[in-house]
């Protein structure tokens, strides 16, 4: 027995890949038997239809968000162990809220490797791109190689233009690696730029007050602090590594010494 539904007639079919309703033009033909077996009224049948559209279309945008944000992995919010994070479940939930967003406001994660930082900014990133918001997701070498490289064709301001057509901005890593006085001048402007125009999300091993550690100009570290803090949510993290702990528990490989 054929259980094939009927093909849409030619016109019908041509009319929605013009529209580019592919979800439409897939689901239609078995929906037209199942609408016919099951008396569905007319409303029923393109409720259903516009329905499956429009969540077909949701996550497609979605996929071409979270391709464009460049995240090296993905990480959620439901994987964090919050038991294990000396993050406050308050905070947690506040920065989970993903509020501060749309108020243009910063976080900023400090503390030691391991403890929890570049997971929660990926999963804080992994769902704004859910929630709908424009995400690019950087380490601090990486955005300082973009502006240099604007810098060399005379093109930064409108690289930082289009960084800032994202709703938010996450800065994995800053401080892993000293600047020097051109990427210091560079990262300042990208950060003056966004200041209460655009969210940024930054993670540091480095307290705020040893940020000289790696930006030469003490009034540079000074400047850029003063505008990343005015709106922004720190949180501080602490303990041990993750990593380490799991390579504890789960007997990692030991070193040879000799």
């Amino acid at each position: 027995m054929n259980t094939t539904p009927p093909a849409l007639s030619a016109d019908l079919e041509t009319g929605l890949r013009r529209l580019k309703l592919a979800s439409m033009r897939r689901l239609a033909p078995e929906l037209l038997v199942t609408a016919k077996t099951q008396r569905w009224t007319p409303e029923e049948f393109l409720r259903t239809l516009v329905e499956a559209e429009i969540t077909a279309r949701d996550q497609s945008n979605t996929r071409t968000r979270r391709r464009a944000a460049g995240f090296p992995i993905t990480k959620t919010l439901d994987e964090f162990h919050l038991a294990a994070s000396s993050i406050p479940p308050a905070t947690f939930h506040y920065l989970a809220s993903l509020e501060w967003i749309p108020a243009a406001e910063n976080i900023c994660l400090i503390g030691p490797a391991g403890t929890g930082k570049s997971h929660m900014l990926l999963a804080l990133g992994e769902a704004a791109v859910q929630a709908g918001y424009r995400v690019k997701y950087f380490t601090a070498a990486d955005l300082v190689d973009t502006l240099y490289r604007g810098l060399a064709d005379n093109s930064v301001g409108r690289v930082i233009t289009n960084l800032l057509r994202n709703d938010v901005v996450l800065l994995d890593e800053l401080g892993f690696a000293p600047l020097d006085d051109t990427g210091a001048q560079l990262l300042f402007r990208f950060v003056a730029a966004a200041y209460e125009r655009r969210s940024l999300g930054l993670a540091s091993h480095w307290p705020f007050e040893q940020w000289g550690r790696f930006m030469p100009e003490h009034t540079t570290a000074v400047s850029m602090l003063d505008r990343l803090l005015h709106h922004c949510h720190t949180v501080v993290t602490n303990g041990d590594s993750y990593r380490m702990r799991q390579a504890r528990t789960t007997g990692g490989t030991r070193l040879k010494t000799s």
